[in-house]
């Protein structure tokens, strides 16, 4: 009798433990945990550093927060937003932040703005006008930086693009799915797009599906051709198209487009070479072959 006794209470103990359990895990919130580790992969990629046995020493720590202050007051309404959507298409790159930015503005502003006043001080007018310009151009420096990285690493893209869909509709048409593809993708390739792979890959891991996940990677670029391989992928899954066919016609279509990039870039040579050839070459010929015969004739004309 003591013996099914505490047999039955053994039982029920580990019964309830079980459903205790149950129950603690069921009450975290997985939407939580999804967002929590969204916003680890969000801030690895916005604020990449890079791993060093030492911590490195920045140069933008000790700066006086009254020129990010500065800077936000000069610039139009919405500029943290602007600068971090710039610095996703640039690629986020190590240690550049939109406070950074803001701060690299200002002590431009100062320092530049210094340089063109004594460079003109001579007068007060060249002074006046040496420092508005120095000020101007260090005021807009960073900007102008930002926004060439963002025009190379969208260029870097554009450029991967056609390579990275052929071998992709190649390891989807060997029979691997396309999650597996992707991966083959970004692990045998380099550069911003395996990159950008990479980070898919990632954000379908914790969660996310696949549709978002390629929308979001079509927010973070401005190559047209990539977008459109997004929109046939995403159209391809809602509507239940063969994602191997999709691939086959958007390979088809991104080597067709580079060729016709191609072509237009031969086609402008003719023209950006037009000036060079007026202003340089052109000058020093005439030179060269009427130069002599210039000579000669004063010579006969003019000699005494």
């Amino acid at each position: 009798m003591t013996a099914t006794v505490y047999l039955i209470g053994g039982l029920a103990a580990l019964g309830l433990a079980i459903v205790l359990a149950v129950l603690t895990v069921s009450a975290r919130p997985a939407e939580g945990g999804v967002a929590r580790s969204l916003a680890t992969i969000d801030n690895h990629y916005t604020h990449q550093a890079p791993l060093a046995a030492e911590p490195k020493r920045d140069p933008f720590a000790s700066l006086p927060g009254w020129l990010r202050v500065l800077a936000i007051r000069l610039s139009p309404s919405g500029i943290t937003t602007t600068l971090q959507r710039r610095l996703d298409l640039a690629g986020n790159p190590s240690t550049w932040t939109p406070d950074r930015i803001l701060a690299a503005k200002g002590l431009g502003l100062f320092l530049l703005g210094g340089l063109g006043g004594l460079y003109g001080a001579r007068t007060i007018g060249l002074l006046i006008v040496g420092a508005a310009v120095g000020a101007a151009a260090g005021f807009l420096l960073p900007d102008v930086l930002l926004y060439n990285a963002g025009l190379k690493r969208q260029d870097k893209i554009q450029r991967a693009l056609p390579d990275a869909l052929d071998m992709l509709t190649v390891c989807v048409e060997a029979g691997l799915g396309f999650d597996a593809a992707l991966a083959q993708v970004a692990r045998n390739t380099d550069g911003p797009l395996a990159a950008d792979f990479s980070r898919v890959l990632q954000e379908m891991q914790i969660g996310k599906s696949r549709s978002q996940a390629l929308r979001a990677l079509a927010d973070r670029t401005t190559v047209p051709e990539l977008r459109a391989f997004v929109s046939a992928l995403v159209q391809a899954g809602e509507l239940g198209i063969t994602i191997a066919q999709v691939l086959r016609e958007q390979a088809k279509e991104m080597r067709l487009r580079r060729r016709q990039r191609g072509e237009e870039q031969a086609q402008k040579v003719p023209v950006k070479i037009l000036f060079p050839l007026i202003f340089c070459l052109f000058p020093s010929m005439f030179i060269v072959i009427i130069g002599p015969a210039a000579i000669g004739i004063v010579h006969v004309f003019f000699a005494r």
